[in-house]
């Protein structure tokens, strides 16, 4: 048995401890925003928080998880009230859409950690979620808006 805080919710699960993280996520706690992308950890779109650290849930074993909290896109914020969600569909941010929880979920530990990022900052903070479709300039917009937001009484 394996104990996880998932956006702010404990849960027990009866799982291997090798199973990776992603894999519980949707398929035994029905949470489908977190995306499966490559499985190697180097495209981004499987990006939860782990006690606030950004980490890439298809290669993290849920037992490296057991006891913390997790966030998941879901867990952002119930609503889309964000300043991350609210930027991104703000800025029409996506085109496929495959990413994009990814990258929402990369950029919101850049915020906490630099509420007014730099362009560099966030290509820096960004550089493993590889997007597809290109929409990089609509993405580092979207994180300025989000900072913007967070400024104006948003929650970061």
């Amino acid at each position: 048995m394996i104990s996880l805080i998932v956006n702010k919710r404990r849960v027990d699960l009866d799982v291997d401890p090798s199973t990776p993280l992603l894999w519980v996520l949707r398929d035994n706690l029905g949470l489908n925003g977190t995306k499966y992308g490559c499985g190697m950890a180097q495209c981004g779109a499987c990006t939860v928080h782990v006690d606030g650290q950004a980490v890439r849930s298809c290669v993290a074993p849920v037992s490296r998880a057991a006891g913390r909290e997790i966030t998941t896109i879901e867990g952002l914020s119930p609503d889309l009230s964000h300043p991350l969600q609210r930027a991104w569909i703000e800025v029409d941010v996506p085109q496929c859409g495959y990413c994009q929880s990814g990258q929402i979920m990369s950029a919101a530990v850049l915020l906490k950690e630099k509420p007014k990022p730099t362009d560099e900052d966030i290509d820096q903070a960004l550089t493993g979620n590889i997007c597809r479709c290109g929409t990089y300039p609509r993405i580092r917009r979207a994180v300025h808006r989000a900072a913007e937001l967070a400024a104006e009484g948003g929650r970061p």
